[in-house]
């Protein structure tokens, strides 16, 4: 059997509510596309019955369907990860199980890699979040372009293609905590984006909390960029020079006027700010001495259970 043109990779974790609409619809747009497919289901440790929901829709498409079964929860993008390992596709799609994104509109994605697009990134059309997610997203999104110089629009959309080049290169890290659209951008050469639709989720609950996209989003900076740490050691040297100028002030008025109580809160109030300062660059530091650790450990980055795979199968038979 030969390899198919397209890898659909679609991490689930908790998401028995959704899953047999999603499994309504995916096939039938995938099936419309006239293209030979397999569809990489990775369950992230699911305590509903999202692994019995993935079994059963192997045993009724088992000629394109694959599903892989961790042995825990490890995250989405480990998910992830574990689906481009073993993705065979020259053109691989990752899609959030939630519905969220159309899987009718990965044709749209498709048909900007044949123009020779080697990434193409999404962009909601409408987005459907609350208010507070929409602008922290805009925010987060416009500092960490300016940080990373990795520019996607919208990064919270994780309906996207990859070419195989790609997805070899993303293959090869090793890191254990990365941003996948972020790391697969830094290996492509000719990246778009498309604008897609944008639903509500038709049932089950966000996995993102808003600690979740924080700390997505100090990956991000952390993970792609020394910038923070240059900025930092900036503002340090600021401060050191600001406070010399100012013990010379203090200095020269308690020559000129002599003792003054009046000044002691406004002292106080320097000390707390410098501080605060050196909190936070102990934090940030500590974000980066975190990775370090992370990676220095070198655990693996998931444990599969079971693969479920009659397609490799029929190969090995044949």
């Amino acid at each position: 059997m030969n390899a198919p043109i397209l890898s659909v990779v679609i991490p689930v974790y908790n998401e028995e509510a959704s899953l047999q609409m999603l499994f309504d619809r995916l096939y039938p747009a995938l099936d419309a596309l006239a293209k030979s497919y397999e569809i990489i289901f990775v369950n992230d440790g699911s305590r509903d019955r999202s692994a019995a929901m993935l079994t059963q829709q192997h045993k009724l498409r088992s000629d394109v369907t694959r599903v892989i079964l961790f042995n825990g929860n490890f995250g989405q993008h480990r998910a992830i990860l574990a689906g481009f390992a073993h993705a065979r596709g020259t053109q691989i799609v990752t899609l959030d199980a939630d519905l969220q994104n159309p899987p009718e509109d990965i044709g749209l994605l498709l048909a900007e890699m044949d123009k020779g697009h080697d990434y193409v990134g999404s962009i909601r059309r409408q987005r459907n979040d609350s208010w507070w997610r929409h602008a922290a997203s805009r925010m987060m999104n416009k500092m960490r372009e300016r940080i990373t110089r990795i520019k996607m629009t919208d990064q919270g959309c994780m309906m996207r293609a990859y070419s195989r080049g790609v997805i070899d290169m993303v293959n090869q890290c090793s890191e254990m905590n990365t941003f996948i659209p972020a790391l697969a951008y830094t290996f492509s050469h000719n990246p778009t984006e498309v604008v897609v639709g944008h639903e509500e989720r038709h049932a089950g609950e966000s996995k993102y909390s808003l600690y979740s996209l924080i700390r997505l989003n100090f990956d991000l900076m952390t993970g792609f960029s020394v910038v923070p740490l240059q900025l930092f050691s900036m503002v340090g040297m600021m401060i050191s020079i600001g406070s010399a100028l100012l013990v010379v002030y203090l200095f020269l008025r308690r020559l000129l006027i002599g003792p003054e109580e009046g000044g002691l809160f406004t002292l106080f109030a320097i000390a707390f700010f410098l501080i605060g300062i050196a909190l936070f660059g102990v934090g940030l530091l500590g974000e980066y001495i975190g990775r370090i650790y992370m990676e220095v450990r070198q655990r693996p980055r998931y444990q599969i259970a079971t693969i479920l795979d009659t397609t490799s199968e029929k190969n090995q038979a044949s």
